[in-house]
């Protein structure tokens, strides 16, 4: 099995087009990560055009198959400004820049300390196969969760275009700026950062595919998180490109799918769990969400039928962490520490919750 300093060797002589310069040298090959028979990388150009995007992809793909590597999975993407206005001062000056030194122009993983393996901090991204099944619920119950246990949890809004977490955890304050570092919000023992703080009035965002990745790695690059225990990340639904770059940029984290009970969404959920598990993301368990309705007599009423949890569990070879009930936190506006969708520790959901959060830090006490 090739190592990821032998990858990097074969791809000395991958060229950047607009420049002509090696790919290597301008540090714009980055997160190579090879795990058995499968290596995945993301390459930078200058050019935004599909075309050289496209021929650069291949160019990489024919010299790696060349050295018999097939299973190879390419992230090209546009250079940000702040990498293109590096490039720049390097042909006006003459002097290369020290990746390590610039800001915004990391070589890979390894030159975010977060990110870093050896850091310490367990990243555990929430997933689901569609929308509308609680996701972001789940992954903002279960860092409170973690939290109140104790834990130095961070939690990055990660679904980008359906950002909700600030609103859901009742955040009024936006990140402030010290000594150029963006200093994240922190509610509930919890240290987040979310999209929703750099858009005025609930506009929509209008991205492209590397345009989401680029802010994503700011998250984590230009953010002063400090230790932690935790980082949850509230993955946007599906598989599409900011799960991609997740997969990517850490391929230490783990997942949680979320689902409904029917078996329909079930269904669905499916496939992130299976891009989680093809890109060696180990999948630590199955939420169900909405799994019932307590009515004023105590019955429970299965609203979204029964057994779809259970079903993807057995699928994804994997535990049912928790049947969570339909319903909202019993929260009054008036309330200090009001938050829309944090349930209270003592209430039945919020026991819930706690128990989620035992069982993962008991899963990792045991990995150790």
């Amino acid at each position: 099995m090739q190592s990821r300093e032998q990858v990097i060797e074969l791809l000395q002589q991958v060229r950047e087009p607009q420049t002509g310069r090696r790919l290597i040298d301008l540090h714009f090959i980055r997160d190579v990560v090879v795990k058995e028979d499968r290596i995945s990388l993301t390459a930078i150009t200058l050019d935004s055009q599909e075309k050289t995007r496209s021929e650069l992809d291949r160019e990489i793909r024919q010299t790696l198959e060349e050295a018999g590597l097939s299973n190879v999975h390419i992230r090209i993407r546009e250079a940000s400004e702040s990498e293109k206005s590096t490039i720049q001062n390097e042909q006006d000056t003459g002097e290369v820049a020290d990746p390590v030194l610039t800001k915004g122009h990391a070589v890979g993983m390894e030159e975010h300390e977060l990110l870093n393996p050896a850091s310490g901090v367990r990243f555990i991204a929430i997933a689901s196969g569609k929308g509308g099944v609680g996701k972001s619920t789940v992954a903002v119950n279960l860092a409170a969760a973690l939290a109140r246990q104790g834990k130095r949890v961070g939690l990055i809004d990660a679904d980008i275009y359906g950002f909700s977490v600030p609103d859901m955890i009742g955040v009024e304050d936006v990140p402030s700026v010290e000594d150029g570092i963006i200093q994240p919000v922190e509610r509930f023992g919890i240290k987040i950062m979310s999209m929703g703080f750099f858009v005025r009035e609930n506009n929509p965002v209008i991205w492209r595919g590397p345009m989401l990745g680029r802010m994503l790695r700011q998250f984590f690059s230009d953010v002063e998180w400090g230790k932690l225990d935790y980082m949850i990340l509230d993955l946007p639904p599906g598989t599409g490109d900011v799960a991609l770059d997740v997969h990517q940029m850490i391929p230490q984290s783990e997942e949680i799918i979320v689902t409904t009970p029917h078996a329909t969404a079930a269904f669905v959920a499916a496939r992130a769990g299976a891009m989680a598990l093809q890109t060696d993301h180990k999948v630590i368990g199955v939420v169900e969400n909405m799994s019932y309705y307590v009515s004023s007599t105590g019955e429970k009423d299965y609203v979204f039928g029964r057994g779809g949890g259970a079903m993807l569990a057995d699928t994804l070879h994997t535990k049912l962490l928790a049947q969570i009930p339909l319903g909202i936190p019993d929260n009054h506006p008036s309330e200090a520490d009001f938050s829309p969708s944090v349930y209270k520790p003592e209430s039945e959901t919020g026991a819930i919750y706690n128990d989620i959060a035992a069982q993962i830090t008991r899963l990792h006490m045991e990995s150790k």
